[in-house]
This record gives C-alpha cells, sequence and structure tokens, in this order.
C-alpha cells in the first residue's frame, strides 16, 4: 500500500503560486494530501512522517524544517546574503577580495552601500564610505556620461528606484523622500519610497550599454521602424538541500514600455520610464512586454555600434555565463554562513534579475539581484505554461526525491546544475 503524505500548502497573498504548487503536487506518483494548515499532529507528535511545506515563507514553520529530517520546506530559514541588496553587495565585495579571479569580480555593478534616516547624514559620507563615489561624480569621464542607480535595500518591485549623476542629485533625491513623508503623501507615484522606513541603500553604476531589442521583433511580427527598449532577464534559479542549484533554462525577457534613450547629463530629474523593466510597474500593458529569450533569437541588435543579429549561440552562451555567476554567488553566501544557512530537508526557488550589455563585442550579463518569492503572477497569461512547466520540475527533481518516488533527474533539459557543494556534512547547518 503506497504511504500517504501530507503538504502544507499557503500562498494567502499568490493565488498563482498555491494553484502551481498544488499542480505540481498532483503531477508526483505518490498520494498526497494538501491542506491549507499545518496538521497539529506534526507540531506535537515526534512519530508522525513525511510533511511538505511548500508556502510562504511566514506560513512555513522554520522550528519544524530544522527540528525534523522528515519535513521538506520551500524556504530557507536565514538567506539575507542573497535576497537583501545591501546584503548580496557586502556578500560579494568580501568573497572577490578573497578571490580575485572569481567571475564575480566583473558580474555586477560597482556598488556602494548607504544607511541613513535622513538626508542630512548624507553630508558626513562623502568623506568616509562614499569617498571613492565622490570621486567618480567628480572625475572628467569620456563623452558618454556617468549615471548611478539608487536602490532601496529591502524594496522590491521597482520602489524606490532613482537616477542621479552628481552629489547634489543623490542629496535631491533624499530631500525629495523626506518631502513626501513629511507631507504624508508616500503613496504618490508608483516608486514612493519613505527614508526613515527604509535605512539601508545601495548605489550602483548605472550600465550604459545594454543590449538593445525590439520586442515587437520578438513576437514574430514584422516591424517597420525598429525602436531599441532596454529589458532584464528573469531566471529562475531552485537552490535544494545543502547544496544544489539550478537554472531553468527558460529565462524570461521583461522590457521597457518605451524606447531606450540615454538620460542627458545634467539632467536633475530624468525620466526612468525608459530604464525600467521592472512588470510591476506596467501592471496596465499586461504581457506585452514580456518575452521568452528564445524567442528573441533572430531579432536586430539596436545597441550603438552592433549591426547583426542575436543568435542562439549568443542566448546559449549566456545562460553558461549566468549558470557560472550563479555558481560563484552561492558560494560566496556560503561564506557568510550567518546569513546563508542552507539545510538539508529545504528547498527555495529565487527569481533572479540581470542585465545584459554590450562590451567589447561580447554580450556580458550583469547580476542585479536576486528574490525570494518571485513576483510571478507578471509573467502573464501567455506565458503561464512556462510556470507550471517549472513547478513540476521542482516537484520532480526536488521534492519527488526526498519522498523516495524516484531517483531525481539529474539530467533534466531545462533544468541547468551549476552548483554541487556538501555543506558541513549531512545536517548542513
Amino acid at each position: 500500500m503506497t504511504e500517504t503524505t501530507t503538504a502544507f500548502v499557503d500562498w494567502p497573498s499568490a493565488p498563482l503560486t498555491k494553484s502551481l504548487v498544488e499542480r505540481a503536487l498532483n503531477s508526483l506518483p505518490r498520494s498526497i494530501i494538501i491542506q491549507s494548515l499545518l496538521p497539529e499532529d506534526f507540531t506535537s507528535n515526534p512519530s508522525a512522517k513525511l510533511l511538505i511545506q511548500w508556502a510562504a515563507y511566514d506560513s512555513i514553520d522554520h522550528e519544524l524544517t530544522r527540528a525534523r529530517s522528515t519535513v521538506l520546506s520551500s524556504s530557507y530559514t536565514f538567506r539575507k546574503a542573497l535576497i537583501r541588496k545591501h546584503f548580496l553587495s557586502r556578500t560579494i565585495r568580501s568573497y572577490v577580495t578573497k578571490h580575485p579571479g572569481s567571475p564575480l569580480v566583473r558580474a555586477v555593478p560597482r556598488t556602494w552601500e548607504i544607511e541613513l534616516s535622513f538626508a542630512d547624514e548624507l553630508d558626513e559620507m562623502w568623506t568616509d564610505e562614499l569617498f571613492d563615489l565622490a570621486e567618480f561624480l567628480e572625475e572628467p569621464g569620456d563623452s558618454t556620461p556617468r549615471w548611478f542607480i539608487l536602490k532601496p535595500g529591502m524594496a522590491d518591485r521597482g520602489m524606490g528606484i532613482r537616477l542621479f549623476d552628481s552629489r547634489e542629485g543623490l542629496q535631491s533625491i533624499f530631500e525629495e523622500f523626506e518631502e513626501r513623508e513629511d507631507a504624508e503623501d508616500e503613496n504618490e507615484g508608483d516608486t514612493a519610497v519613505i527614508t526613515s522606513q527604509l535605512r539601508h541603500f545601495v548605489v550602483q553604476e548605472y550600465l550604459a550599454k545594454p543590449l538593445l531589442l525590439d520586442p515587437g521583433q520578438g513576437a514574430g511580427k514584422a516591424v517597420a521602424n525598429l525602436q531599441g527598449y532596454k529589458f532584464h532577464l528573469r531566471v529562475y534559479c531552485i537552490a535544494s538541500g545543502a547544496l544544489k542549484v539550478y537554472l531553468y533554462t527558460r529565462i524570461l525577457a521583461l522590457f521597457s514600455s518605451v524606447p531606450f534613450v540615454v538620460p542627458e547629463a545634467g539632467d536633475s530629474n530624468p525620466s526612468l520610464t525608459p530604464h525600467l523593466t521592472n512588470t510591476s510597474l506596467q501592471t496596465d500593458r499586461g504581457d506585452a512586454g514580456v518575452r521568452l529569450l528564445s524567442e528573441l533569437v533572430g531579432c536586430q541588435i539596436l545597441s550603438s555600434g552592433w549591426d547583426r543579429k542575436l543568435t542562439e549561440e549568443d542566448t546559449n552562451d549566456l545562460i553558461d555565463q549566468m549558470g557560472e555567476i550563479l555558481s560563484e554567488t552561492f558560494k560566496a553566501a556560503l561564506e557568510s554562513p550567518v546569513h546563508f544557512q542552507p539545510l538539508p530537508n529545504a528547498f527555495e526557488l529565487f527569481g533572479v534579475d540581470f542585465v545584459v550589455t554590450c562590451e567589447d563585442s561580447k554580450l556580458r550579463p550583469y547580476l542585479l539581484e536576486i528574490n525570494a518569492e518571485p513576483a510571478i503572477e507578471l509573467t502573464g497569461p501567455r506565458l503561464t505554461w512556462i510556470l507550471e512547466d517549472l513547478f513540476e520540475r521542482i516537484a520532480g527533481v526536488v521534492v519527488g526525491p526526498h519522498l523516495e518516488t524516484g531517483e531525481p533527474s539529474e539530467r533534466d533539459t531545462y533544468l541547468f546544475k551549476c552548483l554541487e557543494v556538501q555543506v558541513r556534512g549531512k545536517s548542513g547547518w
């Protein structure tokens, strides 16, 4: 008789994720009872057997995960080193200092951290932690304007992002945040932010030579007047146990809503629209700006100085580069054990954002950020099948083996295993 397994599934603010999880669990050969409440016998009965917690981070009983090897949970308890922008910056900086030959040296934009609550605190920082940023802002550059992007360390979905090209520009941004807060107008605008609630920020050098394509061409339509749009790649990454890391090779390209323009030097309030590719800020467009990377093969590259089409070799090379970057990033996180502790009976889906640049006749991906509980509902109905496939593969490669329903498919066509290491013995952390 086949043993029955219980699955606790709870996604209060993500109904699509809930349905995808239930579908994926039902695809397994083992009989699974799905419940929306954590069964009481698993918290009170030490002899209770297998339990899957495939739920939102705040719904999971993390103590139960750490106490019972028979419990499999869909989130690591400690992973700030990856998902908080300022922690990720520190993690990578520390790692490349110890490993100067790491690909991460060239795989992330130059980054600075800011911790403040009020705009007037910025003055002292220019002579301390932001000293080299001040030098960059003041030194004469080439003909290409040098811009920087400000991001709150703990916000997501494009909240609080701003562009600046001078010390005065950054100062005015924080003053704007304060004015909004003082006026109790913090909800005005799609990217407003409350400074006193978000003390941690990162400043990144803006990558001024992005790969530009026309998403209309990627939809298989003839486009009379091609225009270059900026986009970023959303890569779904699965970390399993302690530790394997997989890259899902069906990758999304998320485009801005208007054609790309280089910000003009001295513009104190540059429009963010040509630069922001976050679908959370484009809900009125539906999935008009969402493509598969594979759909873009054959599109004309519209970046300055390039006169050719994107090829399958290009996309394969990008996948290889991104796999290497992800591998090194997780290795870096492992060297920050306080803030990343993989467990053998846990796994997690991350949404990883890359931007591709055109440098020295080569396409290079740069890691921007790693997101927990990615907003998959913004993928749109046209590509929902991608998400169904992704979750079923997670069930097959990660969940199934834990339930002893068969060996994991190490040669899964669309799951590229980019890292496998053993972390501190079989019990992990």
